[in-house]
């Protein structure tokens, strides 16, 4: 009796650690650290349309940070959110300190969206929210490993996962726009 308990706190904790937490129904019952270090809950983004990117300031793909701020400034006002979250994970494309992050974003590409803590996106140090958004289980139809920066995941206002794009896929572009309208309600 003992020791199937014992295998079943290992099993847990395995799965724990290669996907999503067995807690997170969704998205939403995740914590995360903004760029200045506080605590945010995404339950705070709830009834919003969000979009997802991993984000790095070195990386050849830097550059959709402008379509990613336009974006923001053209649908923002209909409820669309852009969550920036930069990662080291791709070749060093993001070494700097959460304020040097901020601080590229803000005077290179006017970023006015949310940026949080720099984070890991993959592997098995993968913060559990992309654990959630990778993991087959708890995104059956759009999991799969982050490929590069500038991956981007698109979440309805009740908190389902409606489309993923790669890094390739510019933000501004038709399909981007046309799915984001969309989840906006038109």
């Amino acid at each position: 009796m003992k020791r199937c308990g014992i295998w079943a706190a290992i099993l847990a904790a395995a799965a724990g650690v290669g996907g999503a937490p067995a807690e997170a129904s969704s998205i939403y019952d995740f914590e995360v650290q903004d760029i200045e270090g506080r605590t945010v809950s995404l339950e705070r983004y709830r009834g919003n349309v969000l979009l997802i990117v991993n984000v790095a300031s070195r990386c050849g793909f830097t550059p959709q940070y402008k379509g990613l701020e336009a974006l923001y400034k053209e649908y923002g006002g209909r409820g669309l959110v852009v969550l920036g979250f930069p990662s080291n994970d791709f070749f060093g494309q993001e070494p700097g300190s959460n304020e040097q992050i901020k601080q590229f974003c803000t005077l290179n590409w006017g970023v006015s969206f949310p940026l949080f803590a720099k984070i890991h996106v993959k592997g098995r140090k993968a913060h559990p929210l992309y654990r959630f958004l990778t993991d087959r289980r708890t995104n059956p139809r759009f999991a799969g490993r982050i490929t590069w920066n500038f991956n981007k995941f698109l979440v309805g206002r009740d908190g389902a996962i409606l489309a993923r794009f790669r890094s390739q896929d510019e933000p501004e572009s038709e399909a981007v726009r046309r799915a984001v309208e969309e989840a906006l309600g038109g």
